[in-house]
């Protein structure tokens, strides 16, 4: 198996300050460079000569080191991600950045609770001389997700969360969407999609993306359009298990990479039938 480094660079003296990006169409572009970069690293033969490489070089100021007084570096975030809380998607791995390049939202699923959009405005309103996106991250095989997905076909499951009401908030918030995904999913395919072997597993990742790019879309309308100018939204989902972005798109075959969400009703239902047509959907439901 080959050896794979990722390397934190801080090369000592005062370097030039670490580029950001101007605009938000540059922040995407870094982005998607960034995650190629990073499944790539994964991605190449084993039988390459020497291990895979790839550096991230340190601006020291986003450290503190050298700040006079010992004064705390600004904040100086391009993107602020809403993630979610699962230990297999390291944020800034993923995109290929290092400290201070991210503004990091994590919670179980991408919920947008009330401490979510506070969080996420306080960067729209005060970062916004560095900040240039606003990134929706879900990921493959969500637990919160699946667990909407598991009441939703068995509603005495949720008796389980009964008693847990921080736990029940997540899969309530979630439901909507597993049932938007079902029927969309009946009428695409016939309602004997249902017992389909993998239906399930099938159901969940198009409620994880339905609710990434449901996400996406409404943080675009809430925050962005009344918080500030010049802020580009995307959604996207880490599979985990080749590290890309997928995102599939209306009107296009493309879905690596962040996508802007859904912007109306048509584009949503051009949305949903890009991800009825996708490889991932399609390689799960083939008999």
């Amino acid at each position: 198996m080959n050896i794979v480094e990722i390397t934190y660079r801080y090369e000592g003296g005062v370097p030039p300050h670490r580029e950001r990006p101007g605009d938000a169409a540059a922040a995407h572009r870094r982005l998607d460079d960034g995650s190629r970069a990073f499944a790539d690293l994964f991605a190449g033969p084993d039988d390459r000569a020497g291990p895979a490489r790839r550096v991230i070089d340190i601006d020291p100021r986003d450290l503190g080191l050298l700040q006079d007084g010992g004064a705390a570096p600004p904040q100086r975030p391009f993107a602020a991600v809403l993630g979610c809380s699962d230990a297999r998607v390291p944020v800034e791995l993923i995109f290929n950045e290092g400290p201070n390049d991210l503004f990091v939202v994590r919670v179980a699923g991408n919920t947008l609770g009330e401490d979510v959009r506070g969080s996420l405005n306080y960067a729209l309103e005060h970062l916004h001389d560095s900040l240039k996106m606003l990134v929706v991250l879900g990921h493959s095989g969500c637990g919160a997700v699946t667990a909407a997905v598991d009441v939703f076909l068995d509603p005495r499951g949720y008796v389980a969360f009964a008693s847990k009401h921080a736990v029940r908030s997540v899969v309530d918030r979630l439901h909507i969407v597993v049932h938007a995904s079902a029927r969309r999913l009946e009428a695409a395919l016939g309602p004997d999609i249902a017992s389909h072997p993998r239906y399930r597993e099938a159901l969940i990742e198009i409620s994880v993306v339905t609710n990434t790019a449901l996400t996406a879309h409404t943080l675009q309308r809430q925050l962005v359009g009344s918080a500030t100018d010049g802020v580009g939204v995307a959604y996207g989902v880490y599979v985990l298990a080749d590290r890309t972005i997928w995102a599939p798109r209306g009107g296009s075959a493309e879905v690596i990479g962040l996508a802007p969400p859904p912007a109306d009703e048509e584009a949503f239902d051009e949305f949903s039938g890009a991800v009825m047509r996708s490889q991932r959907i399609a390689a799960l439901l083939a008999t």
